[in-house]
């Protein structure tokens, strides 16, 4: 029975990933309950159990008196065995919580056992379960029971005597795990992933660098014909990843960034932390994307405000801001080339930024920066003027089209009793 007990504890302790010291100190524990159920002693007799951790052999005092464990009984026994399930419970829960834990921010792979509402539960190994909630699932995917699924681990909390494990596969982070996976130069830090921005399930725009010159980041990542990228594409149901080469220069990053539409000009402000950006016409819709996505995410990637315009639209604003500044006595081209220096295209712009970078910037005294400022905040409420009463009349037209069509759906009445 000795050997069979250590054989016992050794099992679970592989079993359940439980140190066996562990066990040893949980099965004494239950024992000591068991004595003072056999021999039911209050809380002050001291009750002593120690089991040899080479043979298994058991020994028990009391009071420092030595017990004969085979007088325990059925009932004690029973109490032993209550104590050491709750105590193997709790430590097998605190083994699952020390490891996962460690693991937070890991990918894994875990096969899906069942749904609970909308929320997926994962199976990742035979002692953990995990729960991947509908937040954190990509939306659009269709999964079933049974099924292998990847994912990455995002939380671990201890809830109500449980170990809670939360993936996902919507963060931004997943993205970066499955490039480590993919692409061995990510892994090994040849190639770094400077920035990542991501709507899930849609596009995701990830900015790389290389640490070595022999090596392209771009081209490492895609792989040989596509392979690399496909195979995490494929993993996220289609989503579209665009892979853009980082660089210091905020200028070329942005420009890198709104790819596949081709710039014109980038005029960044960094007073206002925004970057504009003139694209022609045939490149607009490609620069701006879906539903605003291109230029969101790149916006995102970069941290940069990012207002994207037309030359047309460019050019007007630089005009009005000429206009504004050149109408002060003494001022003339040479302070508009400044401001546009300054990323300051319009009056819009300048109105914002105010008289003090104007004065520490570019060494304007401070008598013509505040007057500057003034005339651009009226030209700004001109525009605003202006820019209501283009919607308002934009307004009345639509709602005059409306009436003009139901007056054309409605047939007129003929006005003429006809003989019965």
């Amino acid at each position: 029975m000795s050997q069979e007990l250590i054989r016992i504890v050794e099992n679970i302790a592989r079993d359940k990933n439980i140190d066996k010291e562990s066990i040893f100190a949980d099965l004494e524990a239950a024992l000591v309950s068991a004595a003072r159920k056999a021999f039911s002693t209050s809380e002050e007799t001291e009750i002593e159990v120690f089991i040899d951790r080479d043979n298994g052999n058991i020994t028990a005092y009391k009071d420092g008196e030595k017990l004969d464990v085979k007088r325990f009984g059925r009932i004690a026994a029973q109490t032993a065995k209550q104590v050491m399930i709750q105590k193997l419970k709790a430590d097998e829960r605190e083994s699952i919580f020390a490891e996962y834990v460690k693991r937070k921010g890991e990918a894994v792979n875990g096969s899906i056992a069942r749904f609970e509402g909308g929320t997926m539960v994962i199976d990742l190994s035979n002692r953990v379960e995990a729960i991947m909630p509908k937040s954190e699932q990509i939306g659009g995917e269709t999964h079933h029971v049974g099924e292998r699924l990847r994912c990455m681990i995002l939380d671990v909390r201890e809830v109500s005597s449980q170990v809670r494990i939360i993936l996902s596969r919507t963060h931004p982070d997943f993205i970066k795990r499955l490039f480590e996976l993919e692409v061995p130069e990510v892994t090994e830090g040849i190639i770094e992933i400077k920035a990542l921005a991501r709507e899930a399930g849609y596009r995701t725009k990830i900015a790389v660098e290389s640490h070595d010159d022999k090596v392209d980041a771009v081209g490492a990542c895609v792989g040989v014909r596509g392979s690399r990228i496909r195979n995490i594409v494929d993993e996220l149901s289609g989503e579209k990843i665009d892979i853009v080469r980082w660089s210091d220069s905020s200028q070329t990053l942005i420009a890198n960034a709104l790819k596949p539409a081709e710039v014109s000009e980038i005029a960044i402000c960094f007073e206002l932390g925004r970057a504009t950006v003139v694209v022609t016409e045939d490149q607009l819709s490609l620069a701006i994307g879906k539903h605003g996505q291109n230029v969101r995410l790149a916006a995102r990637l970069t941290s940069w405000d990012i207002d994207i315009l037309t030359p047309e639209e460019y050019n007007a604003g630089v005009e009005r801001l000429a206009e504004c500044v050149t109408s002060i006595e003494g001022v003339d081209d040479s302070f508009v080339d400044q401001l546009l220096a300054l990323g300051i295209i319009s009056v819009l712009d300048l109105e914002e930024v105010g008289s003090e970078p104007l004065i520490e910037e570019l060494g304007v005294d401070e008598d013509t920066a505040v007057k500057a400022v003034e005339l651009a905040e009226n030209v700004a409420k001109e525009i605003a003027s202006e820019k209501k009463q283009a919607e308002d009349i934009l307004e009345q037209e639509q709602a005059r089209t409306e009436d003009e069509d139901e007056d054309e759906d409605t047939e007129p009445g003929l006005g003429i009793d006809l003989p019965q």
